[in-house]
């Protein structure tokens, strides 16, 4: 392939992942998914709807790349998400920091884009609170803090912290095939839980899961089977194009707007080029804006005292950390990461579930010392 050929194999992959992230946008905007939501009306009413658009997107997105890796379309090892090194304290430790942020800046990455395409000001505010302290995390401040006292705790795995891989190694099949199976028995056990709920069955509520679990398989496909190149003519050695990381990607929203704001405010530099997260940001906040505009429910919306700023402020660097020190947020770990069977996925949505849930008990708990 030539130099030619990988440029206009780039640009492709990032038109595909633009339109992925605004489709994502939109479908967001419209049916109101959102995993702060999902929890908090778990917690405060006992509503399980949104829940069950979460776990049925999770159970689609299992089955999906389940089938794209076991056909060979994917290579499940060479994605983010997947290493030899089981970062379970790491996504522990950022999943709960995440997880409490979001409630506190009411609503994780995705939503916080979506927010600032329906008219919100003060989600612009979290948008560059988070993107800053995502950035120092991943190479500033908290970067060092966090290679020097978290990320030392791992487990080494041979075949990879994965489920498959695991199992692979205690039953003799191929990890592949353990894959497939695993995704199946997952897949289809979320998505029955989900849509046999009494009431659960919409036209919104299915288009949430299932458009949502579809739109993480399709960026998949994009990343890890479109732009996979086998010999880069530059490195000899194989490339993933268009990614940060360097290995197939899919949709996150925390090191993606760490990466947007690198871009913008060094954008004269040469070195600073489009990638897919870049693109997918974007995306997400022009997808909301048209379905908001389109549907008439575009509002501006700002802080309404200093306790809300400072809410939003400490949500904002927690997100930003803990998005990072968890390779992932609610839907970077939650659809995308655990779509792959990941360990460290599965600890990191458990870490996040458990934040958000202490934050709305901390909230409960802060109105009652006020009355």
């Amino acid at each position: 392939m030539q130099i030619s050929e990988i440029v206009t194999l780039t640009q492709q992959v990032l038109w595909a992942g633009f339109f992925i992230s605004f489709a994502f946008g939109a479908i967001a905007q419209r049916t109101h998914f959102c995993t702060m939501g999902a929890v908090s009306d778990v917690v405060n009413m006992g509503d399980w709807t949104r829940m069950g658009q979460w776990a049925l997107a999770m159970g689609v997105a299992m089955l999906g790349v389940g089938v794209l890796s076991y056909t060979g379309q994917i290579d499940l090892a060479k994605t983010l998400y997947i290493s030899n090194r089981w970062l379970w304290f790491s996504a522990l430790v950022g999943g709960l920091l995440f997880g409490f942020g979001m409630v506190l800046a009411s609503g994780c990455g995705s939503k916080t884009l979506v927010r600032i395409g329906a008219g919100s000001l003060k989600s612009i505010v979290v948008f560059v609170v988070m993107g800053i302290a995502a950035f120092a995390t991943l190479k500033g401040i908290t970067a060092v803090v966090r290679v020097a006292y978290i990320d030392r705790f791992a487990i080494d795995m041979v075949g990879g912290a994965s489920f498959p891989a695991l199992l692979s190694s205690l039953t003799g099949f191929t990890v592949r095939s353990v894959g497939l199976g695993v995704a199946l028995v997952l897949g289809s056990g979320l998505s029955l839980w989900a849509v046999t709920r009494q009431d659960f069955v919409s036209l919104t509520n299915l288009v949430a899961g299932v458009g949502m679990g579809g739109l993480v398989i399709a960026m998949w496909w994009v990343s890890a089977h479109a732009g996979y190149v086998a010999e880069h003519p530059e490195t000899l050695q194989e490339a993933f194009v268009g990614t940060n990381s360097g290995k197939a990607e899919a949709l996150s929203f925390v090191a993606p707007v760490a990466y947007t704001l690198d871009w913008l405010m060094f954008f004269s530099d040469k070195s600073k080029v489009l990638t897919l997260g870049i693109v997918s940001v974007v995306g997400v906040v022009l997808g909301s804006a048209m379905s908001a505009l389109q549907g008439r429910t575009f509002r501006w919306e700002g802080f309404g005292d200093p306790e809300d700023v400072a809410n939003h402020l400490v949500g904002a660097m927690f997100m930003g950390v803990g998005g990072v020190t968890a390779m992932g947020c609610s839907i970077g770990q939650g659809l995308s990461g655990i779509s792959t069977l990941s360990l460290t996925s599965f600890v990191a949505v458990a870490g996040i579930l458990a934040g958000a849930v202490f934050a709305f008990r901390y909230q409960v708990w802060r109105l009652e010392r006020i009355d």
